[in-house]
């Protein structure tokens, strides 16, 4: 085993070990571009960062007053009482300095029972009244067949807005802010004044006639109904008194979001006097765009009216992406603790030969502690609002992540640390708060002290049939436990070699690696003669699953339904990805007999404990 890398003073590391346990120097260039990108932070800047601790910590200050959330004054002496409160409070020393001091209870929530749910690709998972693409409509109806069939949760794909430009952004991962909703997801016909329109929803469903999910087609139509619904509404009171108590941050993405349909998607190409939410020349825009800024502001008042009807009680685990785009509204409003000239991916693995780049710009490790982790902390509390779960994409984000600098390769990259333990315990407050579970997605090459720390602090690990070597019910009981992601073969694909087919189609792999990289995947499914079908596949894979102990079991409805394609390629950009519907309408979905095979299948699992 190669020793853990050398990490320099910028929390760049000189080496990376790859998933063989190979060391890779990194190349002096590389190390010196990210040196400038990062920059020397102040030199008193470990004297006002916050300090993240626990109740019954000791401090690194002596002596001094804590102004608590509720405005109580609190006197500590080197370290924090057992029973102090948890929150977001304020230090301040004898000297007049005042610092952020985050209390945590330093694990997350986690239910006392087991349960089995849906991973649903939501945008996919479209119903008769669906205008092209599955909304909160239609997970208020798989929320329904999900406590029908005994689930206890349902996992989602990232609902975060993306810019409201006619040519939308299809990623999920990539998406203009981690605050905020996609308004695409709103079911029109039932957003507050609705009746008062003609809604023409013929022409709308029209838009679900096509084999593949048109976001362009979809977000012109929704956008034009929705606006004259808004000016012939306008949400009355509620939607007033929802808007102020939102203040500033609300304000900021629906200026953007209005700056935008003007400007375009990137807020670098702006004029000047836009470029910055604190500038005149915004103010001056919201005062006289102040409709379209309204507009902005109630479709996310609709999308939580509509959210939380859909959810009712059920936990809905919703998935916070890795980053967010480059010219989006959070690096906007944040551009000064972004790093400029890089971006988020992976080194090479045993998937990708050359490395992965995300084109999401990374968050400066030491500017994000500069910023009172507020970045991070809202991020994570709005995805977890109202859902009871959240799911961390690529989890190991939190430890390191592997920056890519401009105009390279994605393998010419480099490893940059973060303050893992901070994070984490800021994960953990608001887990706690929020009374939602937390799913940390480790899948991939996963260094020494990610899982431990994970496990620690009450994080969810997530295990896949289609990695794990060990058996289904030698796995851990503090993860979620399920097949495949969005990324891999779905069961059905993978048995009639399908998804190899369209491998080799799309040039992601030669011959013998896609053929090796299918043998690997079977070697899982080891009960199988070869002359099972796809349904007998499908039944397998799901009693495996259920076997396994860990605390959440989760099937995808691609599998339920034996849906050969799965919802992402990586690699294969003249695909499709991320609009590809689900063959089965969801109002079709309970009786669906493969369907009902694996809810029986898991419900039998857990009530064999």
């Amino acid at each position: 085993m190669n020793a853990k890398p050398t990490t320099d003073d910028w929390g760049i590391d000189a080496s990376w070990i790859d998933a063989l346990d190979a060391e890779h120097q990194v190349a002096q260039t590389t190390i010196d571009t990210l040196r400038a990108v990062i920059g020397e932070p102040p030199a008193d800047l470990d004297d006002r960062a916050p300090i993240v601790a626990r109740p019954g910590d000791a401090l690194e200050v002596d002596e001094a007053d804590v102004v608590c959330e509720d405005g109580e004054v609190r006197h500590i002496d080197g370290e924090l009482p057992a029973g102090f409160p948890l929150g977001y409070h304020w230090l301040q020393s004898p000297e007049g300095r005042r610092r952020r001091l985050i209390v945590s209870p330093g694990r997350c929530w986690l239910p006392e029972d087991r349960a089995w749910g849906w991973t649903v690709q939501l945008y996919a998972a479209r119903g008769r009244d669906s205008w092209g693409i599955g909304d909160l409509g239609d997970l208020r109806t798989i929320r329904r067949m999900a406590a029908d069939q005994g689930a206890g949760f349902v996992l989602i794909n990232p609902l975060h807005a993306v810019a409201p430009i006619q040519e939308q952004e299809a990623s999920p991962y990539l998406p203009a802010t981690r605050r905020f909703q996609n308004p695409i997801y709103l079911r029109v016909s039932e957003v507050p004044g609705a009746d008062a329109v003609d809604l023409e929803e013929d022409a709308g469903r029209a838009l679900s006639d096509g084999p593949l999910i048109d976001r362009d087609a979809i977000w012109a139509r929704k956008r034009e109904v929705l606006m004259r619904i808004f000016f012939a509404h306008g949400g009355g009171e509620a939607f007033v008194r929802w808007r102020e108590a939102q203040g500033q941050t609300l304000q900021d993405w629906a200026t953007w979001a209005a700056i935008t349909e003007a400007h375009g998607a990137d807020w670098h190409t702006w004029p000047a006097e836009l470029r910055r939410p604190d500038g005149p020349g915004v103010t001056t825009y919201a005062e006289q765009h102040g409709a379209v800024v309204a507009f902005h502001a109630w479709l996310q008042w609709a999308l939580e009216l509509q959210f939380t009807a859909a959810t009712d009680g059920m936990t809905v685990i919703q998935d916070l992406p890795i980053g967010f785009a480059g010219g989006g509204a959070d690096a906007w409003a944040w551009q000064e603790v972004l790093a400029d000239g890089v971006s988020v991916g992976a080194p090479p693995d045993a998937f990708n030969s050359a490395g992965q780049d995300w084109g999401s710009p990374p968050l400066i490790p030491w500017r994000l502690r500069d910023a009172d982790y507020e970045p991070f902390i809202q991020s994570i509390r709005a995805t977890m609002a109202g859902a009871g779960g959240l799911r961390i994409d690529h989890v190991m984000g939190l430890f390191r992540l592997w920056w890519v600098p401009a105009d390279s390769g994605a393998a010419d990259g480099a490893y940059v640390r973060y303050p893992a333990e901070d994070l984490l315990n800021i994960v953990a407050l608001e887990s706690h708060r929020a009374q939602a579970l937390v799913v940390g997605e480790d899948l991939g090459t996963v260094e020494e002290g990610v899982r431990e720390a994970m496990a620690e602090h009450g994080v969810l690990s997530y295990r896949l049939l289609w990695f794990e070597d060990d058996e289904p019910s030698e796995w851990p009981a503090e993860a979620m436990a399920a097949i495949t992601t969005h990324d891999l073969p779905t069961v059905a694909g993978l048995w009639t070699e399908a998804d190899v087919d369209e491998q080799r189609e799309h040039g992601t792999g030669t011959d013998d690696e896609l053929e090796r990289g299918r043998t690997s995947l079977l070697e899982h499914l080891p009960g199988l003669s070869d002359d099972a079908t796809v349904e007998q596949a499908v039944e397998e894979a799901h009693a495996l699953l259920a076997t396994a102990p860990s605390l959440l079991l989760s099937a995808t409805l691609d599998d339920a339904v034996g849906e050969q394609r799965r919802p992402n390629m990586p690699g294969a950009g003249d695909r499709p990805n991320w609009s590809l519907p689900l063959p089965v309408l969801v109002e079709d979905l309970p009786a669906h007999p493969l369907l009902e095979t694996v809810a029986r299948t898991l419900t039998e699992g857990l009530d064999s404990d």
